[in-house]
C-alpha cells in the first residue's frame, strides 16, 4: 500500500519543529526562574531580556522565521525589563504581562471591529475555519486574553514577588495550552474543510 508512506508525517504529537519551537518559547522563562531562585529579580529580568532576544536569533536559525508574537513579546520584554534595570524598580517587569495580554486582546477586538481577522492571520496554517468560526475563535481569545491580563494584575498586586513569579513560569502557559485545546470543539465545529462545496 503506497498510501502508508504518507502517514507517518500526519501522526498525532509533536514533531522535532514543534519541539524546537516549544523550547525557544519556553527557554526566557526557565532562564529567568532560575536566575530568580539564585539571584533576585532585578538580575533574573537582565537574564530574561537577554534570554528573549536570543529567543528571536533561535528562531530565525533554527526555524527559518521570526513570528510576529515573539517579537512583541521582546519588545514589551525589552521595554519594562529595561525600565525595571533603570529603575530599580521591579513593578514594571510585574506589569509586563498586563500590558502585553491587553494589546493581544485590543488587536484581536480592533481587528474583528475592521474585519480583520488576524488570528486567522496566525492559525491559518493549522487549520481551516469558516468565517463564522475564526470570528468566534477571535472572540474567546480576546477575552481570554483579558482575563490573563485582570489574573496577572491581581497576582502581583496582592501577593508575593515569589508568588508572582511562580505564576509567571508555571501560569499562564499551562492555562493557555488549556485554552487552546478547549477550542478544539469549536474548531471543530467549524472546519471548512469538511463543508460541501
Amino acid at each position: 500500500m503506497s498510501d502508508s508512506e504518507n502517514v507517518t508525517p500526519r501522526e498525532p504529537g509533536l514533531d522535532k519543529r514543534q519541539l524546537v519551537k516549544l523550547a525557544i518559547e519556553v527557554g526566557p522563562l526557565i532562564a529567568f526562574l532560575i536566575a530568580y531562585l539564585k539571584t533576585e529579580i532585578i538580575t533574573a529580568t537582565v537574564v530574561l531580556i537577554i534570554s528573549t532576544l536570543l529567543s528571536l536569533v533561535a528562531s530565525r536559525v533554527f526555524l527559518d522565521r521570526i513570528a510576529t508574537m515573539p517579537i512583541v513579546t521582546a519588545v514589551l520584554v525589552t521595554v519594562f525589563g529595561g525600565l525595571t534595570v533603570w529603575l530599580q524598580d521591579p513593578s514594571f517587569i510585574k506589569m509586563k504581562p498586563t500590558v502585553l495580554y491587553v494589546f493581544f486582546a485590543a488587536i484581536l477586538a480592533g481587528g474583528l471591529f475592521w474585519d480583520k481577522l488576524f488570528i486567522k492571520f496566525l492559525f491559518g496554517e493549522a487549520f481551516s475555519l469558516t468565517e463564522v468560526g475564526w470570528k468566534k475563535l477571535t472572540v474567546r481569545w480576546a477575552l481570554f486574553f483579558l482575563v490573563l491580563a485582570a489574573l496577572n494584575e491581581v497576582i502581583w498586586r496582592n501577593f508575593s514577588e515569589q508568588a508572582w513569579v511562580n505564576f509567571k513560569v508555571f501560569g499562564f502557559l499551562p492555562l493557555t495550552m488549556a485554552f487552546a485545546v478547549a477550542q478544539i470543539g469549536l474548531i471543530k465545529r467549524h472546519d471548512s474543510s469538511n463543508k460541501p462545496s
